[in-house]
């Protein structure tokens, strides 16, 4: 099932996808066409994604945050037994740039506390961090999909399922189509940089990042 195909999709339907670090905003307005979500959780770790990884724009231009892992990026383990590295202080790093780059946003002071909480959680494992990260997300733009985790891999899926896996990477994330379009915080310097962390799109947007997000799910 081509999921740019389907514009109105049954409620019965699932999506099987990969987790983002702070997903991307088009990964979000994906899931939005969705009532059941499940999440990969027995795939091989891939390095070079966004599992352990997000795009955010500051005022010279884009910043990769990176969660750094455990025996590095080539391991050959399960994404869900994946371990985060706290030999350094990544979360202090990762706060601070956001606090740099979103600091005098709209809606900055709107998701300031409860996101800085998310950054004071130290899990073992990257399925954790991203699991926490993705139900934070899925509160404040009120996600109504049902979150779910896989109970094992499989190497193609059938209808109803939509295999949304490994659609979206680092390497031509701001090349996908119908990029929603809004007021960023340094666009006037950098100029538009599409499909960036949804972070960006909710300091920039708040409350209404979920209509926008709607409006945008049969484009």
């Amino acid at each position: 099932m081509n999921i740019e195909q389907k514009n109105n999709v049954d409620k019965n339907v699932k999506i099987l996808s990969d987790i983002q670090y702070f997903g991307t905003v088009n990964w979000y307005k994906m899931l939005f066409k969705f009532s059941n979500i499940q999440i990969e959780q027995y795939e091989s770790y891939r390095k070079m994604s966004f599992r352990n990884r997000c795009i955010i724009a500051g005022s010279n231009g884009l910043i990769n945050l990176t969660v750094p892992l455990e025996k590095g990026r080539s391991q050959k383990l399960f994404i869900k037994d994946v371990k985060i590295s706290y030999t350094e202080n990544w979360q202090e790093q990762h706060w601070r740039s956001i606090l740099s780059c979103y600091g005098n946003s709209p809606f900055f002071e709107y998701y300031a506390e409860s996101l800085k909480q998310v950054f004071s959680i130290k899990p073992i494992f990257l399925m954790d961090l991203n699991w926490q990260t993705m139900e934070w997300v899925k509160r404040r733009i009120k996600l109504e999909g049902q979150l779910s985790k896989s109970m094992n891999y499989s190497e193609n899926t059938l209808a109803p399922i939509v295999d949304a896996r490994n659609l979206s990477w680092p390497k031509n994330y701001d090349q996908a189509d119908n990029c929603i379009r809004y007021q960023q915080v340094f666009e006037d310097r950098i100029g538009f940089k599409p499909n960036l962390c949804i972070l960006d799109l909710m300091f920039c947007n708040g409350p209404a990042s979920k209509s926008i997000l709607l409006s945008r799910v049969n484009n």
